[in-house]
Parts: structure tokens; sequence; C-alpha cells
């Protein structure tokens, strides 16, 4: 290594990326003057989660800012226990990401099911991001300073990269009928080009604050990291963590699922494919 390059990395020791990742940052300043008042989305979806117990299956702060935004009463973070290890060789990116959310979800909802303190969940809402390179490399939480660093150059080098989030919403089903919940999954896509002309010594300094180590693909689009941002593709929340319009949707698709007195989607071509015609 030359000299130059040895001068862009920092000497004394940095903070661990253990501690990094569960570290928060501190919450923007509110500008002067009495906050305006948001007054929440009523949806009949929405409006029926509001006495019920709603458990956001993340640690993320991030995650837990865009949930808020809905305007739900309270919700509660209960982190998954699922190890996140599944192959990266033999899953394509879509197929992993969806997996863990969904195995995610499973987690929480398999250990609170039973909760005889606090009830049944009502719904439980996980997710899951990956950052995937132009290379198809998958990028999640840099494990060490090195690997920040490869990843934020690897990130700027190869052209416009995709983030995948992965969002799994479930709830119980009132009859209780096999498997005995109702699951909706989706998987949101955004294109993110970083500006080729940052410098190895802006990406060493950005890597030095801390805010990537606990995001997927080592960056905050929120935050600081937007000065390796060119454009993006898509919408910004996905990037973020958690995009809210597919939420929405999912909880409106899963709500309905679950208020099962009907025939499921499904059951009604099946029952009249074994030949019991409505009369």
């Amino acid at each position: 290594m030359t000299s130059e390059k040895q001068g862009l990395l920092p000497t004394d020791p940095p903070p661990s990326y253990e501690i990094s990742s569960h570290t928060l940052s501190a919450p923007p300043r509110s500008p002067s003057g009495p906050p305006k008042k948001i007054f929440p989305l009523h949806l009949p979806a929405l409006d029926s989660l509001r006495t019920r117990r709603l458990i956001l299956a993340s640690t993320s702060p991030r995650r837990s800012q865009i949930l808020s935004l809905l305007g739900l009463p309270t919700f509660e973070i209960i982190p998954p226990h699922f190890p996140e290890d599944l192959s990266k060789t033999t899953l394509s990116p879509f197929e992993y990401v969806l997996q863990t959310a969904t195995q995610k979800a499973l987690d929480v909802y398999r250990r609170e099911i039973n909760n005889h303190e606090k009830g049944e969940p009502g719904l439980i809402i996980a997710a899951d991001t990956i950052v995937v390179s132009s290379m198809g490399e998958i990028m999640e939480k840099p494990r060490s300073e090195a690997e920040h660093v490869r990843m934020l150059k690897t990130l700027r080098d190869t052209g416009m990269h995709k983030v995948h989030t992965a969002v799994a919403v479930m709830t119980p089903l009132e009859s209780a009928r096999d498997p005995g919940y109702a699951l909706e999954t989706a998987v949101e896509e955004t294109g993110v080009l970083f500006d080729r002309e940052v410098t190895d010594e802006l990406l060493v300094a950005y890597v030095r604050t801390r805010e990537g180590a606990d995001k997927a693909g080592g960056y905050g689009l929120q935050g600081l990291g937007s000065v390796l941002v060119e454009r993006i593709e898509g919408a910004a929340d996905n990037v973020v963590g958690l995009p809210l319009r597919a939420v929405v949707r999912l909880v409106e698709k899963v709500v309905r699922k679950g208020d099962d007195e009907d025939v499921l989607e499904g059951e009604e071509e099946l029952a009249l494919g074994n030949g019991e015609e409505e009369e």
C-alpha cells in the first residue's frame, strides 16, 4: 500500500461495529415554533388495529419512525431471533430478502401467539433490506471498517445498485384454521447511483462517522450518507428500510384475510372445482 493511500485510513482505534450497530443517532432538532398537527390516516384496516396488539419485528429506529407516520397509537418492538444465515449463493437476491423477512415475522409470531399476559398479536410487521451491487453481490451490514470501505468503493465504482426491502405482514385468523394465520409479503426495489466523483478520502471520512455501520450497504440515505448519492430511481423510504406504501397495501390485504368468517381467497375456486356449486 502506498503512503498516500495509508494516509487516508484512520490511525486511532475506531468504535466497534457491534457498538455502532446498537447506537441511535440523535434525533434532528425541530424547527422553531409549534409543531404542525398531523391527523391519523383513517382507513378501515388501520382503524381496526388501534385497539389491538401491533408488533414491529425490528429494532431499526428508521423503521419505527416510518411506521409511526401511520398514526397508530402504539406498537411494540420485538426483535426476531432468526439468524439471517440463508444462503446467498443458492438464493437470488429477491428470494433471499423475501425469505428472511418472512422468517423474521414467523419467528415473532411463534413466540408471541400464546402470550397469556399480553394476548395474541393483532398484527406483526417484519422487514429485511439488502443492497445488491451491479455485479450481483448481496451486501448487508458491514462487519468491519475494512469491509465498510470496500462496500462503498464497490458501490461507487460499479454503477447503479439496487436496494431491495421485503415486508412480511401477518395476523392470526379469527377461525384459527390451519395454518392459523394470514400472511402477505412484498418486495420493493429502488435504484441508487453513487456520485463517481466521490473521493476515497470522503468515503473513509464517512465510514469514520459510523452512521452506516448498522445499515445494509453501509450508508444512510436519510442522513449524511446522502452526500455519496447522485440520484435514486424509486421510493426513498424503501432505501431507508420500510416502504410505507407497500406496508399499507399489505396491512389492508392481511386484515381482510384475518377476518375469515367467509371463504378465504382460493378456497371458493377449490370448492367449485370439486363440484360444490353455489345454489
